[in-house]
């Protein structure tokens, strides 16, 4: 295997694990994922929903409820591929429910994810339709990120 694909898979192994971590509730694990500077980015979040979490604290901040809001199972992922080995591109689909209302939350994402040549997340810009979320725990999505 040469240095192109050791640092593709680390990059890939990275995704699934964060997928892995963060159904499973595994919060801090999920954001020793990302490098100490790491960004996660909402560009179509709503308005009362950031637009972008950067460091570890301000992840773990942000995700800490995940959690208590959403139990998921995340299938169907799909790796496009792509020139620079440490650049993500990801297609797939949750399966699950909120967990105070019990509504569906079934959500397809696109994520475009970079990682340093260990795999580490430098930035992740998470595609996804905030809609889905909204009417599956039945209030505003800011009560996701403040509780």
């Amino acid at each position: 295997m040469n240095t192109k694909e050791k640092i593709r898979n680390a990059a890939q192994q990275t995704f699934k694990n964060h997928l892995e971590f963060l159904s499973s509730g595994r919060i801090e694990e999920w954001v020793d994922l990302f490098k100490e500077d790491g960004i996660l980015e909402f560009p179509y979040g709503p308005k009362d929903f950031p637009t972008s979490v950067s460091g570890k604290k301000e992840l773990y901040e942000y995700m800490k409820n995940f959690p208590n809001h959403f139990k998921v199972k995340f299938d169907n992922l799909h790796f496009h591929s792509t020139e620079d080995p440490t650049l993500v591109i990801a297609e797939f689909t949750s399966d699950g429910h909120a967990v105070s209302t019990g509504k569906p939350y079934i959500q397809k994402y696109i994520s475009v994810v970079t990682t340093d040549e260990e795999g580490k997340i430098i930035r992740y810009v998470d595609f996804w339709n905030p809609m889905v979320a909204l009417e599956a725990i039945d209030a505003p999505l800011s009560s996701f990120v403040k509780e």
